[in-house]
């Protein structure tokens, strides 16, 4: 086997926590070789190591059989190696072209040739079938266009080896298709492919070998061929998972939420009802304007004209503190940007929803807060060392958990998730859908907008599929056919 990368017992230790616990195993070149593993297992930790971004404890890193005991950005870069985090270091003000050569000088010793940029830029993307005005500025691009412009920067370096870490966590269907191209072009051209994704069909469809980690152990590396779905899961969570969706068990009630011919955000004429005690999933592609109506609906984002009703009564949201009151929460897309405070404590953001609700006066019974706080963090099984740590400080799947604690806390009646286990690993979306069906089962009615058809059709009672801001259709149970569905999200009505 010749190996790009081999492993030899990393450890990394931070207060409290064994990050990487004697791990060894190798990459071999040319290959597509994924990573996965829960929240928390290790891997973005891994991957630093690799890249020099995190200097391990001990253990040794080969290079083409060369051996380091630590790497700097500086060497993994003269080494070849090259990374493409989740979010994107990338330069909105400045084009293309000067994004791709940032800190990459070509030509002279004073003054870069930007004629020779501007032909190793158009080779790189030749090579790659990838179609870039290196004009545009960065700011003006798509996600994908920019996910294309982080791997031209790589290739333009010569990388032998690039890391992606859930590369296609924010992109359409068809542009995942094109993202698997150009991994496919890099391959045959000989690059090494350490590929990160919480999406086992991308594993499968893209991977060469795959590595699991768990709680900062190496667990297995072999051929993808050697796996099928329920091994590899099983290895990511230590657990038998009978089951990826649960079943659904809670009775369906009265209309607790009705919208007629409502306008705003960039919907136009949506009607629907939402009943107690269902999940009603709400589908679309990239643009359709899911997102655009949940915030309506939270009052983030003033309606035009149309009626709400919530539990028979006519309501108008100035702001999300109108629909809070109402019993509407909002579990939205952006946890970390919008949905929880990262630099506050857990105990902080499960009760901060609630404080208006408890406090007497100006007074907070602290007691009681921590109560609550105990109680929910129970409910929602929010694994940390203790209820002060930051939210910062937690993983993706237990931050999402702190985000549905602190809106449950305001006694919500209807809860409103946009995207609820993006970026969230197998096993930790298995809790959510069974928190989910347990809130259901209380009572709680969810409107829950999904971009995987497997997670729509496994979870939801019924499903409205939207299309730029129009109402394509309602879904019944017994009609559902991802198909079906994504013909509606694309504008097609059946005659």
């Amino acid at each position: 086997m010749d190996n790009a990368i081999r492993l030899d017992s990393i450890v990394k230790i931070y207060p409290g926590v064994k990050a990487l616990d004697g791990v060894s195993f190798s990459i071999e070149k040319g290959h597509v070789h994924s990573l996965v593993g829960e929240n928390g297992a290790g891997k973005s930790t891994l991957i630093k190591v690799i890249s020099g971004a995190v200097v391990p404890d001990s253990g040794t890193i080969y290079v083409d059989e060369k051996s380091y005991s630590r790497m700097n950005p500086a060497l993994s870069g003269e080494l070849g190696i090259g990374v493409i985090y989740q979010e994107y270091n990338l330069v909105p003000s400045l084009s293309v072209l000067e994004n791709v050569f940032l800190g990459y000088r070509v030509g002279g010793k004073f003054f870069p040739d930007t004629k020779k940029m501007r032909e190793r830029l158009n080779e790189v993307m030749d090579r790659l079938d990838i179609r870039l005005d290196p004009d545009a500025m960065v700011s003006t691009l798509s996600v994908a266009e920019q996910q294309f412009v982080e791997i031209t920067k790589s290739l333009v370096r010569n990388v032998k080896v690039l890391i992606m870490d859930e590369p296609s966590a924010t992109l359409s269907n068809k542009d995942v298709d094109k993202l698997f191209d150009v991994i496919t072009h890099l391959k045959e051209e000989g690059v090494t492919v350490i590929y990160i994704s919480h999406r086992m069909e991308e594993i499968f469809r893209i991977s060469d070998d795959v590595t699991v980690m768990r709680d900062g152990k190496h667990i297995f590396t072999g051929p993808i061929s050697e796996v099928d779905t329920h091994s590899l899961i099983t290895m990511m969570v230590g657990r038998e998972i009978s089951e990826t969706y649960p079943e659904r068990h809670s009775p369906i009630g009265e209309a607790v939420l009705e919208v007629e011919h409502l306008y705003g955000n960039g919907d136009r004429d949506i009607s629907f009802v939402l009943h107690k005690g269902e999940i009603l999933g709400l589908a679309g592609l990239v643009g359709a304007g899911r997102t655009e109506l949940a915030k309506v609906l939270y009052g983030a984002v003033p309606k035009e004209k149309g009626i709400i009703r919530v539990k028979g009564k006519e309501v108008t949201f100035r702001n999300p503190e109108d629909a809070v009151a109402c019993g509407i929460g909002l579990i939205p897309e952006d946890r970390k940007g919008e949905g929880a405070f990262l630099n506050y404590s857990i105990l902080w953001n499960s009760v901060i929803m609630a404080l208006k609700k408890d406090a007497r006066g100006i007074f907070v019974d602290d007691k009681k807060m921590e109560k609550k706080a105990e109680e929910l963090s129970k409910t929602f099984q929010i694994k940390a060392p203790s209820l002060e740590q930051l939210v910062r400080n937690l993983s993706g799947g237990n931050q999402q958990k702190t985000v549905l604690a602190k809106t449950f806390a305001a006694d919500t009646d209807i809860l409103i998730f946009d995207e609820p286990t993006r970026g969230i690993d197998i096993g930790v979306k298995h809790d959510i859908y069974k928190l989910m069906n347990e809130i259901a089962e209380r009572g709680v009615s969810i409107i829950m907008i999904s971009s995987e058809m497997e997670e729509l059709i496994g979870m939801s009672d019924r499903i409205l599929v939207l299309h730029e801001g129009d109402m394509m259709g309602e879904v019944p149970k017994e009609r559902f056919d991802s198909r079906y569905i994504l013909k509606l999200a694309s504008g097609i009505k059946e005659e």
